[in-house]
């Protein structure tokens, strides 16, 4: 029987991708573990190995398709024995959702905006179970045909591949029979609705370009928007005096053959800070708040067209110079798309610096499942006030946004000043 390749979903939040790459073409035999396509997701593009033996018998997404949903065929495996003639009944090609909207006629009138009035909440609709149709389930191909031929619900079974995956042994060892389904993952990303009032009804045709929104750009704004929807957001604005930092800075410079960044030291402070307050390296999970054990710090950073979060994880155990050079690393792979998921992935708190642009200070939009995030601005020259004179010092302006549901305004200043106490003395962060 022939086996249908799916798209794999390669991260937790994914839920189409693009078919960069095939590695194969028709009638090539494949062995478990062999790479066959390339998957260009929003942020990352990432191998893809076969899961299962046989010959391949049909390409059905072609190279540089785009929007291919999850778990859709994307290519038909042949088992032992089989022919071409098996390929009668395979599964026709997915077709990727078309979203785009229909601008307004030429001779229409503009239309006037329109406020937006709240409508009531309707009633959640019951969440699908997970062997539904459309739903996500992390199996191989080979499974789930056991698992059909069994009569075994996936949705019941735990995997124990990778990141999950439910593979062969699971379902061999699996008794026939339904069960409840698990329960769906609260927060699911919803799709990205478009905006209120259509921005085309008030510019006349031919006086701007339509660029259709890529992969990346769609999923930031599907999760921004979420984000601002969802949680709670609220905002403490703190300054810190920089002085100090940059003389310990140039010193290491000159004398330790690493090459450190401000935003280095301001990694290094984060983690260090959240474990001295520890309440605040949490995330937000409904019925529980979830304390982080270490302090995985994602450092935004900004690419064509949009930006990506990679995360230093167990920073807090890391010297200045193990995070450089990590920070360094992360950033290149980030630029070039080659992070894997787990290296951007979940972490517990984040950093944004614009000071390298000028901003003095900002507010970013928390980056779920995390629950804050700190917006750093630029480092300037200012006045401060020291035992009654005026006196010039370098200030740098941090804006902390909090998610209101797990951190509260006391602890969150509790963070920050124990953040800036690391900032404005250098060495203590060496201890």
């Amino acid at each position: 029987m022939p086996i249908p390749i799916l798209m794999p979903a390669l991260s937790p939040t994914m839920e189409e991708g693009k078919l960069a790459k095939w590695h194969v073409k028709e009638g090539d035999k494949v062995s478990s573990g062999d790479v066959i396509a390339e998957i260009e997701t929003d942020k990352a593009t990432m191998e893809v190995e076969a899961v299962d033996e046989g010959r391949i018998g049909k390409l059905l997404v072609a190279e540089g398709t785009e929007n291919v949903p999850v778990n859709k065929p994307i290519a038909i495996l042949l088992g032992e024995g089989e022919d071409v003639s098996a390929l009668k009944d395979a599964p026709a090609a997915p077709t990727a959702p078309h979203s785009k909207v229909e601008a307004p006629k030429q001779d229409a009138a503009p239309v006037a905006p329109q406020p937006v009035v709240p409508q009531p909440a309707a009633p959640a609709a019951k969440a699908p179970a997970p062997h539904e149709a459309g739903a996500r389930i992390f199996a191989s191909p080979l499974a789930k045909r056991i698992a059909k031929e069994k009569g075994v619900d996936l949705a019941v079974l735990t995997g124990t591949g990778p990141r999950g995956r439910i593979v062969k042994a699971d379902v061999e060892g699996a008794k026939p029979g339904a069960a409840a389904p698990r329960a769906a993952v609260q927060g699911a990303a919803p799709a990205v609705a478009g905006p209120a009032i259509d921005p085309r009804a008030f510019y006349e045709a031919g006086s701007y370009e339509e660029v259709p929104l890529d992969s990346m750009r769609r999923t930031i704004a599907r999760r921004l928007t979420q984000a601002m929807q969802e949680i709670p957001h609220f905002y403490l604005t703190i300054d810190c005096e920089l002085d100090e930092l940059l003389r310990v800075r140039k010193h290491l410079n000159e004398t330790g053959g690493v090459k450190l960044s401000v935003n280095d030291f301001l990694i290094r402070a984060s983690a260090l800070a959240l474990m001295k307050v520890p309440n605040a390296n949490v995330s937000f999970a409904g019925t529980a708040l979830l304390k982080h054990k270490h302090a995985d710090i994602g450092i935004a950073v900004a690419l064509d067209g949009g930006l990506i979060t990679p995360i230093i994880r167990h920073a807090e155990t890391k010297g200045l110079a193990e995070i450089a050079a990590e920070a360094k690393e992360l950033a290149e792979r980030a630029r070039t798309k080659k992070l894997k998921p787990q290296e951007f992935e979940g972490g517990s708190f984040s950093i944004s610096n614009l000071g390298m642009f000028g901003i003095k200070n900002f507010t970013a939009v928390i980056n779920p499942p995390q629950a804050a995030i700190l917006a750093v601005g630029k480092g300037e020259e200012r006045a401060v006030v020291r035992n009654g004179k005026i006196e010039a010092a370098t200030v740098m302006t941090v804006t902390m946004s909090c998610d209101h549901r797990a951190i509260d305004g006391a602890l969150g200043a509790q963070f920050l000043e124990a953040f800036k106490a690391f900032v404005e003395y250098p060495p203590s962060m060496l201890l």
